[in-house]
């Protein structure tokens, strides 16, 4: 079988927002942009204000006559300055990136991306990872600066690698995680831990949650997944299907080959919030695990 691609780049990896880094230090152009500047306001659960056109915004000088400290500058959408911020509470008709992701363009997938990664970042940031000093926002919301030696951090991306394993023919192996309503599966994933490389992190996470060896890694893709903030590097990898599975780590409930057929007719029921009775359900759209899925099913004869 040979080596297949994804048909396009993931949903989320789409990034057409306008970031204007170089205004982030700029704060005579943010002050002037403010007052016809748009927030996308986020809850303390991911979710925001979104109608049958997509994301909702407010109008920046409803929320206050001056840029507020813990606010993010995103760049320029539309003409305007945009920032997202997050607030108490919201109300009207609420989602978040799962259940609104599929019916958003490529630009508000990216601002959502961003924003929640961002925000997320800053929720676990208050203090120095050097010295445990407060710290406070700055460079309009892209760095937070130590109260007291004035050292600037960064927000942090997480590194996980998600891996498509197959036998070389017509099966992959799907797992299901503890947590997941039973039938719902998905390819295989883990986080890099510090001084490894992406490939033997691939080895490491499949050897831990199901006990077999992989070879032929090839990459695949990547995309954002702020969840709460990292960044999904997308493999696959062959295996032996004979090999007995075995749940080392205890982050796999279950996991099975299914053949491609399967996989072909899982794709067209839709996703996991089908409400089909088949064995197998799969991934939505804005998980590079569908587009993964997709391009394995596509490719055997």
């Amino acid at each position: 079988m040979p080596r297949f691609e994804l048909a396009s780049p993931p949903l989320l990896s789409r990034s057409p927002l306008n970031r204007a880094e170089e205004l982030r230090k700029d704060s005579a152009a943010l002050q002037a942009g403010w007052s016809d500047a748009e927030v996308l306001q986020v809850d303390h659960r991911g979710r925001l204000r979104v109608d049958e056109s997509g994301l909702v915004y407010t109008p920046a000088i409803e929320v206050a006559a001056d840029p507020v400290p813990d606010a993010v500058f995103l760049g320029i959408h539309r003409g305007r300055h945009l920032w997202a911020q997050r607030v108490g509470a919201l109300t009207g008709t609420l989602e978040d990136l799962r259940t609104a992701g599929e019916n958003l363009d490529e630009t508000q997938l990216s601002i959502l991306t961003s924003a929640l990664a961002i925000l997320n970042w800053h929720a676990s940031a208050s203090f120095s990872a050097l010295d445990g000093a407060a710290t406070t926002p700055s460079s309009a919301g892209w760095s937070r600066t130590s109260t007291s030696n004035g050292h600037e951090e960064f927000p942090r991306t997480d590194p996980a690698v998600i891996c498509l394993v197959h036998d070389g023919v017509d099966r992959v192996l799907l797992a299901r995680a503890p947590a997941w309503p039973e039938r719902r599966f998905s390819v295989l994933a883990g986080f890099v831990e510090a001084g490894e490389s992406l490939e033997t992190c691939v080895l490491r996470e499949i050897k831990e949650e199901v006990g077999i060896t992989v070879s032929d890694i090839a990459y695949l893709g990547s995309q954002p997944w702020p969840f709460p903030r990292s960044v999904m590097i997308g493999f696959s990898a062959k295996a032996d299907p004979d090999v007995p599975l075995r749940f080392l780590d205890g982050e796999i409930a279950e996991a099975h080959w299914f053949h491609r057929d399967e996989v072909r007719s899982a794709l067209e029921l839709g996703d996991w919030a089908s409400d089909s009775d088949s064995r197998l359900l799969l991934p939505g759209s804005i998980s590079i695990a569908r587009g993964m899925l997709e391009a394995w099913a596509a490719s055997g004869s």
